[in-house]
């Protein structure tokens, strides 16, 4: 089985569930070889693994803190144990506190901001000096990045900070033909979503606005992912890939 990214090697963070295992699904497909990346989902990333090597890649799981630098050092160490590069890095893994912002304290803004947005300047640190010619960074954002949303605040901000840095990692980046963007979501019916207290109302509202269909899934947004890793993206750099059936236009 082949495709278009026959050869190439891809780091998934988070990729055990949701997104990031959709994302590690449709690059294995397409012919990458993945480093699952996982922090407590061990089974489920063995078990992604497993259906990886099915298909005819390598595929490995490494588990790691993406938002430690130590964390992150060990988890490049066990990649280059694997594999002599690297030219797709995915920035998916996110976590935060869903309160108000007036409740929030310092302790939660570095655990959202470290673990949102921190992390992918680490990951880039580490992934560039493997990537040729053509490497491809992308980081999954949403639209609390730029819209206000009950109980969003801190993640949103730690959102907003990502797009930022991966606009000056595309600056950085480009004259030695790395891309970086960002893929930003609409609301997916993941298990993060069970988290939301308004989990319910999020998805009907989703549902009446959203011209192009009621549903958003994990694989629409891997495949907006791969389409940014294709040399036919060569000159998209630096943006922001709005992936939400068109949710943020209806008002």
């Amino acid at each position: 089985m082949t495709g278009a990214l026959q050869g190439q090697v891809a780091l998934v963070t988070g990729a055990a569930r949701g997104i990031g295992r959709a994302v590690a699904q449709k690059l294995a497909r397409e012919g990458a070889d993945v480093a699952v990346n996982y922090y407590n989902s061990h089974d489920e990333a063995e078990t992604l693994c497993a259906e990886l090597r099915a298909l005819g890649r390598r595929a490995f799981a490494v588990q790691g803190s993406v938002g430690v630098p130590d964390s992150v050092d060990e988890m490049f160490t066990a990649l280059r144990e694997q594999f002599d590069h690297v030219d797709i890095v995915v920035s998916n893994a996110a976590s935060g506190v869903l309160k108000p912002v007036m409740d929030m304290g310092l302790k939660h803004w570095r655990w959202c901001m470290e673990t949102n947005a921190l992390a992918v300047d680490l990951l880039a640190q580490r992934a560039v000096p493997m990537m040729r010619n053509g490497g491809r960074i992308i980081a999954l954002s949403s639209l609390g990045a730029q819209r206000a949303m009950p109980g969003y605040g801190f993640i949103g901000a730690s959102k907003a900070a990502l797009e930022a840095l991966v606009r000056a990692l595309a600056q950085e980046l480009g004259p030695r033909g790395i891309r970086a963007n960002v893929v930003s979501a609409g609301v997916v019916d993941t298990d993060a979503l069970s988290y939301f207290p308004n989990r319910d109302e999020l998805l009907a509202n989703f549902a009446a606005r959203t011209p192009a269909g009621p549903k958003l899934a994990p694989a629409d947004v891997a495949n907006a992912v791969y389409l940014l890793c294709l040399p036919e993206a060569a000159m998209i750099n630096g943006h922001t890939l709005v992936v939400d059936g068109g949710f943020a236009i209806s008002g």
